[in-house]
């Protein structure tokens, strides 16, 4: 069992490994060699349960031949402060590894039966987890045509523009999957909604959109409603401080929403319990919380513009932090305003 630091506890009758997310690291890449060992050892006769969720993208690193680990953190790091969504960063990713975009099945001497948590708006499994029991998102004239797109070609490391112009291996027949979908993001929000709430508006794309959307749609809770939403959004990194997408959701909201009439709250929460590269999963403002932040000395504009929204939620009591819930569905976010 390959995880994050904080999720490894023991486990009756599994091996567990320990990797870094949202950026490879060392000892996920070693966890991948085991991973990719293990399959290749197995034979027909046997069959491979593959338990997947998200966050094995970054979990996995298996570098394609020619591309070091380092490549592949620099990947990494410039799509995510590119606010790349997850479906751009895993079509990079596919095109960059020996594992992803149905690598497993390439390796695997055994059928695959794939249990599939996914954390990724759609559920497309070509996408969770990079997709390693899937058919792949692209290919590497798509990878490549991407990272110009992005503005990125220019600033990728050679050894990566070099092997997304080189011609594609022939792809191997590999037998497909048995992919079973167990959980989601959106059965999560249906379940939300079935506790009392109503549908809201989905997370996606840049958070100021986002923002904008959801408190377009929380004028017109009535008292004593509520909204759910689920997805997950993109930040355009501009500055260097310390957050992440749902603490940006959070304190953008709170900061527009300072003439919203009546009582009422938001928390947007990372379902991992990790938002960003702190300890924080998100953020629950009220219509107290602007003032608060700027009775501590700090402006929340300017921290929007330096990617600050952990110490300013902070000051503003407002951050949350639960520690690693063990799951990964993405993010949330729920609107209710007092009756």
């Amino acid at each position: 069992m390959v995880t994050n630091a904080g999720n490894d506890a023991p486990l009756a009758g599994a091996k567990i490994l320990t990797a870094g997310h949202p950026v490879p690291d060392a000892a996920g890449k070693a966890a991948a060699k085991a991973v990719e060992q293990a399959l290749r050892e197995a034979s027909p006769g046997d069959r491979v349960l593959a338990l997947i969720s998200g966050g094995a993208s970054a979990m996995l690193p298996a570098p394609a031949p020619g591309i070091s680990l380092a490549d592949k953190q620099e990947v990494s790091r410039l799509l995510l402060a590119a606010g790349a969504d997850i479906g751009q960063m895993n079509l990079l990713r596919q095109a960059l590894s020996r594992l992803k975009g149905g690598g497993w099945l390439r390796v695997s001497g055994a059928p695959i039966t794939a249990l599939i948590l996914s954390d990724v708006p759609g559920d497309d499994m070509r996408i969770v987890a990079s997709g390693p029991t899937a058919t792949p998102l692209g290919t590497r004239d798509d990878a490549a045509e991407l990272a110009r797109a992005l503005g990125l070609w220019d600033r990728l490391p050679q050894p990566v523009r070099n092997l997304l112009e080189a011609p594609a291996p022939p792809r191997s027949d590999a037998a497909a999957a048995r992919n079973i979908l167990v959980g989601g993001n959106a059965q999560s929000v249906r379940a939300i909604c079935e506790a009392g709430a109503a549908p809201g508006p989905e997370l996606y794309g840049d958070v100021a959109d986002c923002a904008a959307r959801l408190l377009a749609a929380a004028r017109d809770v009535p008292p004593g409603g509520a909204i759910a939403m689920g997805g997950e959004t993109t930040v355009i990194l501009r500055g260097d401080g310390i957050g992440g997408r749902n603490q940006e959701l959070a304190l953008r909201f709170a900061l527009a929403a300072e003439d919203l009439p009546g009582d009422w709250a938001l928390a947007a929460i990372g379902s991992d319990g990790r938002d960003g590269p702190g300890d924080a999963a998100g953020g629950l403002v009220t219509q107290r919380t602007i003032a608060r932040i700027r009775d501590t000395g700090i402006d929340p504009a300017e921290s929007l513009r330096r990617n600050d929204s952990g110490p300013a939620l902070e000051a503003g009591g407002a951050l949350v932090k639960t520690g690693a819930t063990g799951t990964n569905v993405a993010d949330f976010a729920v609107f209710v305003r007092k009756s």
